[in-house]
Formats: structure tokens, sequence, C-alpha cells
């Protein structure tokens, strides 16, 4: 995974929180990817300003799409798996301070995946 891959991935799932927020019926639902979308923005454009003062301009950004009729969680848990099998190909695993926001973008996904488990 390209680091303009993994950003894309983080913008693909902003995008599909926040229309599912809008859709759901379920408040528990509504809150949780309320939070996620809002949060998630904002630790991608963290991730990318620190990418970009290391290593230079990102570029192109690929948009993805998202899957159809699929639980929120288990498109979110998708999202999540992608980004832990490409992690040390955005960067190198000796690249701790971009890897610690790796780690935290991870668990906006996992706290998140939480909550429509087993709270909505």
């Amino acid at each position: 995974m390209k680091v303009g891959e993994f950003i894309g991935l983080l913008f693909l799932s902003r995008d599909y929180a926040h229309v599912q927020h809008l859709n759901t019926r379920n408040y528990a639902e509504h809150v949780a990817l309320g939070s996620f979308y809002i949060d998630i923005i904002s630790l991608a454009d963290g991730f990318a300003e620190a990418y970009q003062g290391e290593y230079g301009l990102i570029g192109a950004i690929p948009l993805q799409n998202a899957k159809k009729n699929a639980k929120s969680a288990e498109v979110l848990t998708d999202h999540m798996e992608e980004i832990k099998k490409g992690r040390y190909q955005i960067c190198s695993k000796d690249d701790t301070p971009l890897q610690n926001l790796i780690d935290g973008i991870i668990e906006e996904y996992l706290s998140t995946i939480y909550k429509l488990r087993f709270l909505s």
C-alpha cells in the first residue's frame, strides 16, 4: 500500500461513515459513526502533514469505492485490516512517529467497531 492509497482509504472510511450516519435508524450507530467521520479525517490530515514533513508531498490520492450492502462494523473492519497489512509499506517500521500515528488511526477504528458491534 502506497501512502496515497492509505490516505484515500481513510477518506473512503470517512465518506462511508458519514453516509451511514445519515441513513441509520439506530441512535447508537448514528452517534458512533458521527464521531468516527469527524475524528478520522483529523487523524488522516495529521498523518498526511507529518508524512509530508518527513518525505515531501504525497501527490495523487486515489479515491476508492465502498462495499455495498454490508454492515458498518464489517466495512470499517475491512478497511482497518487493509491498514494493518499495509502499514510497513506506507513507511518503515523504524519510523516510529508515523507508525504511532497509524496506531492512533487503528485505535479509532477499533473503538468505533466496538461501539457498532456491542452498543448499537
